[in-house]
């Protein structure tokens, strides 16, 4: 088991890769949403994003990929807003197996069993994966935003960048295409939650969907207790269920993992490696 989850680590890795790709567009004429205007509307779903500095919670954690047994592990979320966010996996009497780490600088995957780490920079990953890769865009997934590529977070004055449409009451937002990757969001036309972010490859069928629901109040808004990312266009199922517990915001912790000598750290390639084989 323990093993496994050591590996399915890597998987999330690949996930946060696809997730955390890096637009704007002028409102057109949109309909009248939930009694209001267009860009009015835009505003509101804006303003509902949460202010929180930091916010914590236990979540567990469900990743199926097609043709293996889901692999089921307990771990720890803490996101301190501009500086990391965290998974820690600790599924034997609370003692951390693993932890996933991502800083503006990069990714950070620790495995505490075999005392090796992978260290990689945004810089990095942007090369390899051939576009612009962002720290920001990752954060406002996990916080139910609403994102563009390039801001730290949106304001009431960024409402103009999205063009608005409306689907089987649902109100679908959509930012300009940004090199080579699209951007839409589906919200609730009556209450105005982010229901579902979809950053896709142009002209590809690839494509990441993160959705949210079972929406809880946390510090009096409301927040998804339940989040499901899917990779699309692979031909194969991959996908990581999250469901979030005793959520909390304030607190405080590092930031920054400090590692000793004793760990040994392994390039991505390696990695890679150890995610894809058999």
């Amino acid at each position: 088991m323990i093993k496994l989850v050591v590996r399915y680590l890597y998987v999330l890795v690949a996930l946060v890769l696809v997730a955390s790709c890096s637009s704007t567009r002028k409102l057109e004429k949109t309909p009248m949403i939930g009694g209001l205007t267009g860009e009015a509307y835009m505003e509101k779903v804006i303003e509902l994003s949460p202010s929180w500095k930091t916010v914590s919670g236990k979540v567990a954690l469900t990743l199926n990929m097609e043709g293996q047994k889901d692999a089921k592990v307990s771990a720890t979320l803490r996101l301190k807003r501009g500086e990391s966010i965290q998974l820690l996996v600790a599924p034997l009497l609370g003692i951390e197996v693993a932890r996933l780490e991502i800083t503006p600088g990069g990714l950070l995957a620790v495995d505490r069993l075999n005392k090796r780490y992978v260290n990689v920079s945004f810089e990095e990953l942007s090369r390899l994966a051939n576009t612009d890769l962002s720290f920001n865009i990752l954060q406002s997934l996990f916080l139910n935003e609403l994102f563009l590529p390039g801001k730290v977070q949106l304001d009431v004055s960024d409402a103009k960048s999205f063009r608005i449409s409306l689907e089987n009451g649902y109100a679908l937002l959509e930012a300009k295409p940004s090199k080579g990757l699209s951007y839409r969001f589906r919200t609730s036309a009556d209450r105005g939650l982010l229901e579902e972010s979809r950053i896709g490859v142009s002209n590809t069928p690839y494509a990441l969907n993160w959705k949210y629901d079972d929406f809880t109040t946390l510090d009096n808004r409301l927040f998804p207790s339940h989040m499901l990312l899917a990779v699309e266009g692979t031909g194969k199922t991959l996908s990581l269920d999250m469901k979030f517990s005793r959520l909390s915001v304030g607190g405080d912790w590092e930031g920054k993992t400090e590692l000793s000598s004793r760990y040994q750290q392994i390039e991505l390639q390696e990695l890679l490696k150890t995610l894809f084989k058999q």
